[in-house]
């Protein structure tokens, strides 16, 4: 069975919206594990507003790894009642039942489930309990609000399972969820 993986940059204080205040931040060392992380993937599960944000920048992109046309090529299934039509190539609305198409998904043969950003997606999904994996770049920030990864009243027992310093002050820990042993 497939893992969904949760990748998200965030705050001291938990904020993973407009990860704008990353980019201070961004080195080779990030790049690398965000190039794993996404070759260890073969499709992308992405909420309404990161699809469209993606949609526009990622087509228009090429470089010398193949980072863009991983990201062009792979299958990406959108969370979205509003869209119609999903441009970007491979794209798939799931406009309802997310436990139920999520759950066919993980069920296929391949390799992991990527989610980035989608923070109202990724709430929908740890609400639903169908979330394996954290993969989580935190911040030397503190932004004082917005949208957390964890809401209030929500607890959670994760395993960690890998950490790593980067040169820029950017905490790198991967966790994973009671779930991810099923």
């Amino acid at each position: 069975m497939r893992k969904l993986v949760v990748s998200e940059f965030v705050s001291l204080d938990g904020v993973i919206e407009n990860p704008g205040w990353t980019f201070p931040y961004w080195n080779d060392e990030i790049a690398s594990f965000k190039f794993s992380e996404l070759f260890g993937s073969d499709s992308l599960l992405l909420g309404r507003v990161t699809y469209q944000g993606f949609a526009e920048a990622w087509p228009k992109r090429t470089d010398e790894k193949g980072y863009a046309d991983r990201m062009n090529g792979m299958p990406k299934s959108v969370v979205t009642t509003t869209l119609n039509d999903l441009a970007w190539s491979n794209s798939t609305p799931i406009p309802a039942d997310i436990a139920g198409e999520v759950n066919k998904l993980k069920a296929q043969d391949g390799q992991d489930i990527l989610v980035f950003g989608s923070g109202k997606l990724v709430q929908t999904l740890i609400d639903l309990d169908l979330v394996d994996r954290y993969h989580l770049l935190i911040y030397p920030v503190v932004l004082g609000k917005g949208l957390k990864l964890f809401q209030d009243g929500r607890d959670a027992k994760l395993k960690v399972v890998a950490t790593h310093l980067y040169g820029s002050g950017v905490i790198g820990v991967v966790y994973e969820t009671d779930r991810s042993k099923q």
